[in-house]
C-alpha cells in the first residue's frame, strides 16, 4: 500500500503527490533565483559598508565560479547515487553559506562565503529539474512548467524590491539592513529542507561507476580563468597580460576536459556521446545562444529603467512585471498544449523568434520613448523566453535514457548559464565602452540648442553643485571632466542634475543600450536557425522513475529517438 507521498507500485505519482513534492522543490529553486536578484540590487550598499567598492565584482565572480562548476557535478552524482539526499545537501550548504555571508566583515570574507554558498546553489536548479524528470513523464511534465516560471517570475520582481528594502534600511532587529539580504535565505531554506525531507520519496538505484576526477579537475582549470576574465576583463583590459593568461589557461583546461571526458566514456561528467543525439546536441547549442541573448536582455533592461527613467531599484523590479507576465503566460500555454498534444518542438522555435523581434524592437528605444512602448516590447520578450526555457529542458531530458536525466539537465543548465555569463560580460563591455562617446555626441547636439546654452549660464541651476560640475566640464574639458567619468561608475548622479543636463547622459546610455539589444537580437536570430535543426520530438509517456522500475523488472523501455 503506497503512502500519500510515495509513488504507486508502477512508479507513477498522482497529481496531488506531484504538487506536494513540487512545493519543496520550488522552495529550493526560489532560493537560488531570489539570491541572484536580491544581491545584485544591494551589492553597492554592501560594498560601501564594507569599504570595498572597487572589489565588489569579486563577490559576484566567486559565487558564479563555484555554482557553475558544481552544476554538472551535481547532475552526474544524482544519476549515480540518487537525488534526494544530494538536494538536501545542496540546500544545507546554501543555508550555511548564506548565514556565513551575513557575518562578513570585509569584501574578501564575503567573497569567500559567497563561493561556499555557490557550491550549494549549483545543485538547486539542476537537481530540482532532474527530480521532476524522475517523477513526471516528459509529456505530463509540460503541465507543471507554469509553476517553475512562477518561481523565476516572482524572484525577478521580488528580488529587487526586497533587496532595495534591505539595502535602504539602516537596521532591522539590531542587525544592519543589508545583512538580511543573506539571512532571509535561512528560514526559507529550513522550510525547504523540512518539506523535501517529508514529501520526496524517490525510487533510485545506485549504480557502480568510476568518479570522473580528472574531468572535474579540468573543468575547474577551464572555468575559473574563463569566468574570471569574463567578469573582470573590462576593468583589466581584454588584451592585458592577466586577461591573456586567463584565456590561455582556460583554453588548455577546455582541451583537457574534452580529453578527460573522451577517456571516461559513459562515466564522464558530461558524456560526449550525448552530443551524438541530435535533439540533445541542438538543445545544448541553443541553450548557450539563448542564454547569451536572454541574460543580456534581462541585465540591461533594469539598467535602462534606472538610468534613463530614473527608477529606484525597487521600482525597476516592479517595472519588469510585463516581461514576467509574458514568461508565465507563454509557459502555461505551451505546457497545456504540450500536455494535450505531445507537440513541443515548435515552441522553442516560436519563442526564440518572439525574443528576436522583441530585442530588435528594444534596440529602437531612446531616452524619450514612452514606457508603455518599452513594456510592450518587454512583454513580447517574456512571451519568447517562456516558450524557450522549460521546453528546452524537457526536450533534452526526453532525448536521453531515463538513467541519465541528471546529466542531460545539468548539461543544458550548465551551458545556458555559461552562455549567459559570457553574454552579460560581453554586453556590459559593449555598453560601457561605447557610452562615453555617445554621451559626448549627445552633449554636442544639445549644445546647439538655445535652452541648453542658457542653462550653462543660469545662476539658479548652477547653484546645484552637480549642475555646476557638468557646466565646468563642458567649458574646460581638458582640465576637468570628472563628472563624465563618475557617471559611468555611479549613474545615480544623473538624478541630481537638472533635466537639461541629465538628458544628454540619458541619450548616451540609451544609445549604447540600443547597441546591446541589437547585438542580442542578432544572436537570437542564430538561436532560431539552430532550433530549426531540431528533429521531430516524441515525448515519452512514462516517468524516469517508472522506466527505471520497469527496466529493473526486466521490461525494456521504449527506445530513445536519437534523431540521426
Amino acid at each position: 500500500m503506497s503512502t500519500p507521498t510515495s509513488p504507486a507500485e508502477h512508479g507513477e505519482y498522482s497529481h496531488k503527490q506531484i504538487l506536494t513534492i513540487l512545493s519543496g522543490l520550488m522552495i529550493g529553486m526560489f532560493l537560488g533565483a531570489l539570491d541572484q536578484t536580491i544581491v545584485s540590487t544591494s551589492i553597492r550598499t554592501i560594498a560601501d559598508d564594507l569599504d570595498g567598492l572597487s572589489i565588489q565584482a569579486w563577490v559576484t565572480t566567486a559565487y558564479l565560479i563555484t555554482s557553475t562548476i558544481a552544476t554538472p557535478i551535481y547532475g552526474k552524482l544524482g544519476d549515480l547515487y540518487g537525488r534526494k539526499n544530494l538536494f538536501l545537501f545542496a540546500i544545507t550548504v546554501f543555508i550555511i553559506g548564506s548565514a556565513a555571508c551575513s557575518f562578513a566583515t570585509s569584501m574578501y570574507m564575503l567573497a569567500a562565503f559567497r563561493a561556499f554558498q555557490g557550491l550549494g546553489a549549483g545543485g538547486l536548479f539542476t537537481l530540482a529539474l532532474a527530480i521532476v524528470g524522475d517523477i513526471v513523464s516528459p509529456r505530463e511534465r509540460a503541465r507543471y512548467t507554469g509553476y517553475f516560471m512562477a518561481v523565476f517570475g516572482t524572484s525577478s520582481v521580488a528580488g529587487p524590491v526586497i533587496g532595495g528594502f534591505f539595502a535602504n534600511s539602516t537596521s532591522i532587529l539590531g542587525i544592519a539592513g543589508w545583512r538580511w539580504v543573506f539571512l532571509v535565505n535561512v528560514p526559507i531554506g529550513i522550510a525547504g529542507l523540512f518539506v523535501v525531507s517529508r514529501t520526496l520519496h524517490l525510487h533510485s538505484t545506485r549504480r557502480a561507476a568510476r568518479i570522473d576526477w580528472w574531468g572535474a579537475a579540468a573543468l575547474v582549470v577551464a572555468l575559473i580563468p574563463l569566468l574570471t576574465v569574463a567578469e573582470q576583463g573590462r576593468d583589466w583590459g581584454w588584451a592585458s597580460g592577466r586577461s591573456l593568461a586567463c584565456f590561455v589557461i582556460g583554453v588548455a583546461g577546455v582541451v583537457g576536459f574534452v580529453l578527460a571526458e573522451w577517456r571516461m566514456g559513459d562515466n564522464a561528467l558530461i558524456p560526449l556521446r550525448i552530443f551524438r543525439i541530435r535533439a540533445a546536441a541542438v538543445t545544448i547549442v541553443a541553450s548557450v545562444i539563448v542564454g547569451m541573448a536572454m541574460f543580456g536582455g534581462i541585465t540591461v533592461l533594469p539598467l535602462y529603467m534606472q538610468i534613463v527613467h530614473g527608477a529606484t531599484p525597487m521600482k525597476a523590479g516592479l517595472m519588469m512585471l510585463p516581461m514576467v507576465v509574458g514568461m508565465m503566460s507563454a509557459s502555461i500555454f505551451a505546457g497545456q498544449v504540450t500536455s494535450r498534444t505531445g507537440k513541443i518542438r515548435i515552441f522553442p522555435i516560436i519563442g526564440s523568434a518572439f525574443a528576436t523581434v522583441a530585442l530588435l524592437l528594444l534596440s529602437q528605444i531612446g531616452a524619450d520613448t514612452h514606457l508603455v512602448l518599452v513594456m510592450a516590447a518587454m512583454f513580447m520578450f517574456g512571451l519568447g523566453l517562456g516558450q524557450c526555457m522549460q521546453p528546452l529542458t524537457i526536450i533534452v531530458q526526453n532525448a536521453v535514457p531515463p538513467s541519465e536525466i541528471g546529466v542531460a539537465t545539468s548539461s543544458a543548465t550548465f551551458f545556458r548559464q555559461l552562455g549567459g555569463t559570457l553574454g552579460v560580460a560581453a554586453f556590459l563591455s559593449i555598453l560601457f565602452s561605447t557610452v562615453g562617446d555617445n554621451i559626448k555626441t549627445a552633449f554636442s547636439s544639445a549644445s546647439r540648442t538655445p535652452a541648453f546654452n542658457q542653462a550653462l549660464h543660469d545662476p539658479t541651476l548652477l547653484s546645484n553643485p552637480t549642475n555646476a560640475q557638468v557646466a565646468q566640464g563642458l567649458k574646460h574639458p581638458s582640465s576637468t571632466g570628472g563628472i563624465f567619468d563618475s557617471v559611468q561608475n555611479n549613474s545615480s548622479v544623473i538624478n541630481k542634475m537638472a533635466d537639461v543636463f541629465a538628458h544628454p547622459f540619458k541619450v548616451g546610455f540609451a544609445q549604447s543600450m540600443d547597441s546591446v539589444f541589437l547585438i542580442a537580437g542578432c544572436i537570437s536570430v542564430l538561436a532560431v536557425a539552430v532550433l530549426l535543426l531540431m528533429p521531430k520530438v516524441e515525448l515519452r509517456a512514462t516517468s524516469a522513475s517508472a522506466a527505471a522500475r520497469a527496466q529493473a523488472q526486466g521490461v525494456e523501455p521504449p527506445p530513445v529517438d536519437v534523431g540521426l
